[in-house]
C-alpha cells in the first residue's frame, strides 16, 4: 500500500540537515506543516499498512503508532460502522 500523505525519508532528512538559522520563514513554516501532516498521517495509518521503509522512518523519528488498527478504524468500530 502506498504511504499516502507521508513524507519520504529523503524529505525528512533534507529538512533536518539544514539548520533553522539558514532557512527562510517560509521554509520553516513548510517544514512545520509537513511534519505535522506526516505525524497525523502516521497516527491514522495502521502499522500493518505501512511500508518497511516508513515503519523504519517512524521508529527513528518516534512517529510510530503502536496500534495495529488505525484510529479511523477504531472510531468506526465504536459507532457500529466498522467490521466489528
Amino acid at each position: 500500500m502506498a504511504d499516502t500523505g507521508r513524507q519520504s525519508l529523503t524529505d525528512k532528512a533534507g529538512a533536518a540537515i539544514k539548520p533553522d538559522s539558514q532557512k527562510t520563514t517560509t521554509e520553516q513554516a513548510g517544514d512545520s506543516i509537513k511534519g505535522t501532516a506526516d505525524s497525523v498521517a502516521s497516527t491514522f495509518q495502521p502499522n500493518s499498512d505501512k511500508s518497511a521503509t516508513q515503519k523504519a522512518g517512524d521508529s527513528v523519528s518516534s512517529n510510530s503508532n503502536h496500534n495495529d488498527e488505525s484510529l479511523l478504524t477504531k472510531a468506526k468500530d465504536a459507532v457500529g460502522l466498522g467490521s466489528k
